[in-house]
């Protein structure tokens, strides 16, 4: 299984037009992050987890032609804002596309784009077949097993997923023992690490790497990387063995 990071950035932090500061002016491709997004492609299937408002210049960037589902972690505009270029996969593939999120961010969703959902339809629009997930109640795309679990933004729930000994977290300040416990034998984990400062809704690299360090992960890439946290290479500077910055455009292989 192949997990390409589409974007491992976010709009907290991120400063006005026309910024002349280090990270903004830097030089290294690895500082140009897009919101935060991964593609997963095991050869079976290809899934998005999140559409943010970077979307379509993502699946441009990095040339899928063929989209099987989309995971949404939560229904905050840096992860659902670019939902309706969903469209150009199911004009190339004539069928909707399943889109697997909870009540709540169905709920947004229809909100957002209720265009797509009414009983007559504008040519074109965005077709997608909602499917309803249960922090730790697993379900199957083909024949990989998803294991769905709860991690809180601040107040908000927020979907994490396992993929065997893969594990994916975005926007988490707290994990509760029991979604803890569902994360045991993960081996590489994605997890959100907003910057050095406390933040009340996002971990801190710290935070991050204590979490990591918790569950016994092997490899650790932090994504969900703010403005404010620096340039990749002085980032990587402060991590510890095993601890990686992750940056648009890095693919790794899940055995």
């Amino acid at each position: 299984m192949r997990i390409t990071f589409l974007g491992t950035g976010t709009s907290q932090g991120v400063p006005v037009i026309a910024c002349q500061c280090a990270v903004c002016c830097s030089d290294d491709s690895r500082d140009k992050r897009l919101r935060t997004s991964i593609l997963v492609e095991d050869g079976e299937f290809t899934i998005v987890v999140d559409t943010g408002p970077d979307f379509r210049y993502q699946m441009l960037r990095q040339n899928v032609r063929h989209l099987d589902a989309v995971l949404i972690t939560h229904s905050h505009k840096d992860h659902i804002a670019g939902m309706d270029d969903v469209r150009a996969f199911n004009f190339q593939q004539q069928a909707p596309i399943p889109v697997y999120s909870s009540p709540e961010t169905q709920d947004a969703l229809r909100r957002e784009f209720y265009y797509a959902f009414g009983e007559r339809k504008y040519p074109g629009v965005p077709r997608l077949q909602l499917e309803t997930i249960v922090a730790g109640e697993p379900f199957l795309i083909g024949t990989q097993r998803i294991l769905p679990f709860e991690v809180m933004h601040y107040k908000m729930q927020v979907m994490g997923f396992r993929i065997g000994d893969f594990a994916y977290i975005t926007d988490a300040k707290t994990v509760s023992d029991a979604s803890r416990s569902l994360l045991e034998g993960v081996r590489t984990l994605v997890v959100n690490a907003l910057q050095e400062e406390p933040h009340i809704s996002h971990f801190t690299r710290d935070e991050a790497i204590a979490f990591a360090r918790g569950i016994q992960a092997e490899k650790t890439f932090l994504t969900h990387i703010s403005h404010r946290f620096g340039k990749h290479q002085d980032i990587q500077k402060g991590l510890p063995e095993g601890f990686f910055v992750a940056f648009d455009g890095l693919a790794i292989e899940i055995n």
